[in-house]
């Protein structure tokens, strides 16, 4: 691969933003590599999408999407998921809240907010009434990011939960009027790994369901249960939940497996999955440690490339998850 277009694939071509006719003729100068090369096939790609993704303007819903990311498997890459593809559609120019209804508080981390016992947080939204207003706070590194972090404290609503007056709608109650309050692009709710009183009330609270699935065969199983929960939740709850879009992480291209789990699940929901996958990426595995995501951590690397190509498919899916675009 020349040095030119290492260049453009950053996103510029002499300072200057690229066509899309340019974006097709850089792209189609990178040789395609071969299952004899699998790291060159691997650097192809992602030249690929850098040259695509660059300056590229993602649109905003007509109206909130509510996203709840779910899946009672623990390891999926679900926390990954929520605070990376929130952070790809802010650094395009859209605003994002991120609900961190996970008593681990590994969203809040992510994104580098402060989730110690005792400071105002889900706990208080959830039990004590608290307007959702008063735990919001900007992330500090991506403009347009929002978050409502999560406190260990949280590990005891699902106990203080069962006593409460509708105790399956509270935080669809205190969500309201945050969005009349503040104008969201999208919402996601983080959800522990579980399916008790806070996922509960994440899918209530929601109009779509996103969940990432590990490419594993165990994966296929927890997939099935899930899926019989949001109908559930949509029988007696929330008639409008759909789940609207599946992610297949963790991808490992040296295996059979991965590929097959990914065929599988295409096969069996060819509308909800997106077309890509997110690669096993120490990178992104890194990120939290430093209280960012791996978008602002490594822009540049796999997993980052991924997790933007993925919001990209997500937002122009528009407000219409009945009919996507895959």
């Amino acid at each position: 691969m020349g040095p030119e277009v290492k260049d453009v694939s950053r996103g510029t071509l002499d300072g200057r933003a690229l066509s899309e006719a340019q974006k097709a003729a850089l792209i189609a100068a990178i040789p395609a590599g071969d299952e004899q090369s699998p790291l060159a096939t691997a650097i192809a790609r992602d030249a690929r999408r850098r040259i695509t993704l660059s300056g590229e303007t993602l649109p905003a819903p007509p109206a909130t999407r509510v996203i709840t990311v779910a899946n009672q498997k623990g390891g999926v890459g679900k926390t990954t998921t929520a605070v990376n593809v929130a952070a790809a559609l802010a650094l395009r120019g859209l605003r994002v809240l991120v609900i961190d209804l996970d008593p681990q508080g590994n969203a809040s981390t992510a994104l580098g907010v402060e989730h110690r016992s005792g400071i105002d947080s889900m706990y208080e939204v959830l039990v004590d009434d608290m307007p959702l207003a008063d735990v919001v706070v900007q992330s500090p590194q991506v403009p347009g990011l929002f978050c409502a972090p999560s406190t260990i404290d949280l590990a005891g609503a699902e106990i203080e939960l069962v006593s409460l007056v509708a105790r399956e709608g509270r935080l669809a109650q205190s969500l309201n009027p945050e969005l009349s309050r503040a104008a969201y692009d999208y919402v996601f709710i983080d959800c522990p790994p579980s399916l008790g009183l806070l996922t509960v009330n994440a899918f209530v609270a929601a109009t779509e369901v996103l969940i990432p699935i590990q490419c594993e065969y165990y994966a296929l199983e927890g997939l099935t249960q899930l899926l019989r929960n949001v109908e559930l939740i949509r029988t007696h709850l929330n008639p409008g939940l759909v789940v609207s879009t599946i992610l297949m992480t963790m991808f490992d291209g040296r295996t059979r497996l991965s590929a097959q789990v990914a065929d599988e699940v295409r096969s069996h929901f060819p509308d909800q999955t997106l077309r890509t996958n997110i690669p096993r990426s120490v990178r992104v595995s890194e990120a939290p440690s430093f209280g960012e995501t791996v978008m602002t951590y490594d822009p540049m690397c796999s997993g980052a490339l991924a997790y933007l190509e993925a919001a990209s498919q997500l937002a122009h899916r528009g407000a219409s998850p009945e009919h996507p675009e895959n």
